[in-house]
């Protein structure tokens, strides 16, 4: 994965949306938060109470066509939840200039320990201050355990950047429009 082209490319849908208000932090943290907990919802692992712990990959697209319901592709829900987390996380390296940040080290381990660990690396981060250092301290260990939940996910750098590339192009359409 070219993290620093999907830096670059997160950095001009930023620019576009132009919102520059006192809550963006505060409102950056929450989404990220908000797509790691439906992306969970779509892992399904964590769910011990339900049958049903099968993650959500491959799920069938319907139309209707000539009065049939027919199947013109797939979709992968929790590819695509990532993703959208993942927006989220260059997001947060980009507003405070940590674009050319490397991850530390990819830290995987079991799916749902990694999910807990960005949670607290994200309200970490959030709760840090002021101070660079610790700002860039916990913004390289939530992108590496964002990373590694990715890997832990059983995703491909490759799928994720692809993914990541059709769900930026998707978001630009959106801003365009207007339909959010």
């Amino acid at each position: 994965m070219d993290l620093e082209k999907l830096f670059q490319t997160q950095k001009v849908l930023r620019d576009k949306i132009n919102y520059n208000e006192s809550d963006r932090l505060n409102k950056l943290v929450l989404a990220l938060l908000v797509e790691l907990g439906e992306c969970a919802n779509e892992w399904r692992g964590f769910k011990f109470w339900s049958k049903d712990q099968m993650p959500r990959i491959f799920v069938p697209i319907h139309k209707w066509i000539e009065g049939l319901k027919r199947v013109v592709g797939h979709t992968n829900p929790l590819l695509e939840e990532y993703v959208d987390g993942l927006h989220f996380v260059l997001e947060l390296g980009l507003e405070w200039g940590f674009q050319d940040k490397k991850p530390f080290l990819v830290h995987i381990g079991k799916t749902e320990e990694m999910f807990l660990r960005v949670y607290k690396c994200a309200l970490l981060l959030k709760q840090c201050g002021t101070g660079r250092y610790h700002k860039e301290f916990y913004f390289g260990e939530l992108l590496s355990n964002y990373l590694g939940l990715g890997k832990a996910l059983g995703f491909t750098w490759e799928e994720v950047e692809e993914a990541y590339m059709n769900k930026n192009a998707i978001n630009h359409k959106r801003q365009d429009s207007g339909v959010y």
